[in-house]
């Protein structure tokens, strides 16, 4: 009797696919793409002269060469009215030069002229030296941070002692502190913080400028007297020494530092009891 041979089952371990990533590509960050717009480009320290022509090729006098970072190349740059580009290597034929010209200390240059404005913009060695390119967003940034310093200078005027504005303002005024009002004090210390701030606040966190306004004062009322050659401090009572100002320095400046040495506390706090 044949017998059937049974096929054996043979299980088969299941095999595991194996999915290979794709390499992530990391993109370069793109070049800020060059904006087709009017321009505008200023004289820098707030220069206004009636005209002012700055150079517009390059020769022996005046060297307008541009640093190509890629190429590792210098290449000669000039304005040629009639060329699309500012650089001599891409311009073809006759040049026709022109002049960059600024007019009370501007320089308007529309966007018909892209091949000036790119010359401005990009490659001229003034820029940021006697010149700058006008910008919107930074003009509103630098304005808001002269109106945040503002701020926080007018409100530290209107809290500060009257004693500490007065030391502030003689700094602006002088002797002419003496004879105001606390209201007029007042009143110049919130306009002096609105139109120099960063010098107000810088006064009103210096020690000195107090300490050498109590000199002042004190020199006012007699309690102490400064000799005429501005050398020596003395006690106004009875004429003893106090000090000698050292070579060359500000008397009351000098006195204002002698004030926070140990000898200098006590005369401080005998001042100030009188004055």
């Amino acid at each position: 009797m044949a017998k059937k041979a049974k096929a054996e089952a043979v299980e088969v371990a299941p095999q595991e696919t194996v999915v290979k990533e794709a390499p992530v590509q990391t993109k370069k960050p793109a070049k800020p793409s060059w904006e087709i717009k009017d321009r505008i480009y200023y004289l820098k320290g707030n220069k206004s002269p009636l005209t002012l022509t700055i150079p517009s090729r390059h020769t022996s006098k005046h060297s307008l060469l541009y640093f190509d970072k890629e190429s590792g190349v210098q290449k000669e740059i000039r304005y040629a009215t009639n060329q699309s580009s500012p650089l001599v290597e891409d311009q073809k034929g006759e040049a026709t030069l022109g002049h960059i010209t600024f007019k009370d200390g501007d320089l308007k240059v529309p966007k018909e002229k892209q091949n000036l404005q790119k010359l401005l913009s990009l490659y001229h060695p003034l820029r940021g030296k006697l010149y700058e390119e006008f910008s919107a967003v930074e003009e509103a940034t630098d304005q808001l941070d002269i109106l945040d310093l503002q701020i926080d200078a007018m409100n530290a005027a209107r809290n500060i002692d009257i004693d500490h504005g007065e030391a502030i303002l003689r700094v602006e005024l002088g002797s002419k502190v003496a004879t105001m009002s606390s209201k007029e004090i007042k009143r110049d210390l919130m306009l002096f913080a609105r139109n120099n701030p960063q010098l107000f606040i810088q006064l009103a966190n210096d020690d000195n400028v107090q300490l050498r306004n109590i000199a002042i004062r004190a020199a006012e009322a007699g309690i102490i007297v400064l000799s005429q050659d501005q050398r020596t401090f003395t006690w106004g009572s009875n004429g003893r020494k106090l000090m000698n100002v050292p070579f060359d320095e500000n008397p009351y400046s000098a006195f204002a530092a002698f004030l926070k040495t140990d000898e200098g506390v006590e005369i401080y706090k005998s001042i100030d009891k009188k004055l």
